[in-house]
Order: C-alpha cells, then sequence, then structure tokens
C-alpha cells in the first residue's frame, strides 16, 4: 500500500513546485513582463525620550534662487526644493 502512496506523493509535489516556486511577475500597461518595482519602506513610529509616541519632526525647508544657489527662505525669488 505505501509503495502506491509514495509515487503519488512525489508526483503531486513536483505539479505544486513550480507554481510555489514561480514570482508574481509584473506587466507594463502595454502587457509586456517588466521588473517589479520593491514595496513601499513602510514608515516607522516617532517616539519621545520616555518611549511615548509622537508626532515625527519635519525636515527643515531647504530655498535655492533663480542660479540654484542656497538662500535663505522668504527671500524674493527664492523657491523650496
Amino acid at each position: 500500500m505505501v509503495r502506491f502512496l509514495i509515487p503519488a506523493f512525489a508526483s503531486a509535489m513536483l505539479i505544486a513546485i513550480p507554481t510555489a516556486i514561480q514570482a508574481a511577475p509584473c506587466k507594463d500597461a502595454k502587457g509586456k513582463f517588466i521588473t517589479c518595482p520593491p514595496p513601499p519602506a513602510a514608515k516607522k513610529p516617532c517616539k519621545d525620550a520616555k518611549g511615548k509616541f509622537m508626532a515625527c519632526p519635519q525636515k527643515p525647508k531647504v530655498c535655492k534662487d533663480a542660479k540654484g544657489k542656497f538662500v535663505k527662505c522668504g527671500t524674493p525669488g527664492s523657491k523650496a526644493v
């Protein structure tokens, strides 16, 4: 009886392996296969010194003038980058 179960089990595993190993392919708008983009990174919550959750600090804005030089934000002609 065991002799009949081993080949049946082995053939079932051979059928299931390609579908398990195969990665989900990504397609573009035209239907062509492309490399999949990396998954978005999860945001880490910010904690204070005591371990309590708080609002994350924002990055300071950097401004440049029309020539591309760094200037203080708020000056005439400056744009935030």
